[in-house]
């Protein structure tokens, strides 16, 4: 019968949200003890049990709110005065998020791209490079740095999308780029960011509205110029500014 960790693994390589909820604390009498664990899906199923009734129907929905702040707290229960339970005990429950990893994909290996990927890696980033030029890519070799030579044409059509995915333009074409972004736009991100000067950045704005691509609200989203302004001048300096920005979207620090 699978365990809590075989289903915790599960979750990691299927991209599944859940909150992991540990009795870590009780008082009196309770019906589980001290170590007791459950999983919440984000769905509201569970695995594993910590004492069931009240107490669970009120941790599931603890566990739930845990996930949309993905922020562990603990949280006390009385058995009797608060769910009505006779055995009259309390617990401590510790609730921790367990989120997918964020994936993020450069696109573009040239000095900046290839600065940010060796910054990003110290993060919890699944990291993805995109060029079709193999002697950009060649030269980054960082441990757990996935490189794809590939046009971006092809490589789009086979990247996953969802809402913990975290997209940085930064081709040697301001068409390659406007292209990336006008995919991007339509698909489920966290963040969505293009590397730029404001010129060029508004000549996007002005193609894409007049030819219907986005939205003005759509292109305000987007971080463009990418990172957080702070004189960066050098490929190094500018990869920390992307990355700061990634970190404030990342712990909704906006």
């Amino acid at each position: 019968m699978p365990t809590i960790f075989d289903k915790l693994n599960e979750a990691g390589k299927s991209r599944t949200d859940l909150a992991l909820c540990i009795i870590v604390q009780t008082r009196g009498s309770t019906p589980r003890e001290t170590g007791a664990k459950m999983l919440v899906y984000t769905d509201g199923s569970i695995s594993g049990s910590i004492g069931g009734g009240e107490l669970e129907k009120s941790v599931i929905t603890q566990a739930l709110g845990v996930l949309k702040t993905a922020k562990a707290a603990i949280f006390r229960h009385d058995l009797l005065h608060q769910h009505n339970m006779c055995c009259g005990g309390s617990v401590d429950v510790y609730i921790e998020p367990v989120m997918k990893k964020k994936r993020l994909y450069i696109f573009g290996a040239g000095h900046t791209g290839h600065a940010l990927a060796k910054l990003a890696i110290e993060l919890d980033f699944e990291i993805y490079i995109i060029d079709d030029r193999k002697d950009y890519l060649d030269p980054i070799v960082i441990d757990g740095v996935s490189k794809m030579h590939l046009h971006y044409a092809q490589a789009l059509p086979l990247l996953p999308f969802d809402d913990q995915t975290y997209i940085t333009i930064m081709t040697y074409s301001h068409p390659y780029d406007r292209d990336i972004l006008a995919f991007c736009l339509k698909k489920s991100h966290a963040y969505l960011g293009m590397i730029g000067s404001q010129r060029k950045v508004e000549m996007t704005k002005k193609m894409f509205e007049e030819g219907k691509i986005a939205s003005a609200s759509e292109l305000d989203a987007v971080d463009m110029p990418m990172g957080i302004q702070i004189g960066a001048e050098t490929p190094e300096e500018i990869a920390v500014s992307i990355l700061a920005k990634l970190i404030s979207v990342k712990n909704q620090w906006l």
